[in-house]
């Protein structure tokens, strides 16, 4: 199968399945606001939205998801749906090494904690992350 077709009918299955898990007035069966997270110093400087969407017809299958608000001006700037992963891979290792509003300080002699950076070159300056 030609890589652009997948890569669009992979699209169009998770806006189906936004779609029914968010359709006829439900709610989000799980979701959290982070305010903050361990190794970083004080409130994050942009809303972090994490949670479950219930797929199916009793919603049956649970699909994690997190939305990052743009930290210049989440009106305006573009929504931007990221989709990576698969077998082996996690989604959440782009959000952490590639596109998302922190880096990773690990520290290497034992004596303090792991620390998160904020990331200057975050997709979280200019769009809306999910």
């Amino acid at each position: 199968m030609d890589a652009t077709l997948w890569h669009l009918r992979l699209l169009l299955l998770h806006l189906l399945v936004l779609y029914l898990g968010v359709s006829d007035d439900k709610v989000v069966a799980s979701q959290s606001i982070i305010k903050n997270l361990p190794g970083f110093s004080g409130d994050l400087p942009f809303k972090l939205e994490t949670g479950y969407v219930g797929v199916g017809e009793k919603d049956e299958i649970q699909l994690f998801y997190y939305f990052i608000d743009s930290e210049t001006s989440p009106k305006d700037d573009p929504l931007v749906l990221w989709l990576a992963g698969g077998p082996g891979c996690s989604g959440f290792s782009a959000l952490i090494y590639e596109t998302g509003p922190f880096t990773i300080t690990l520290d290497t002699s034992g004596l303090n904690s792991t620390a998160l950076q904020l990331n200057p070159y975050s997709w979280t300056k200019v769009e809306v992350f999910n």
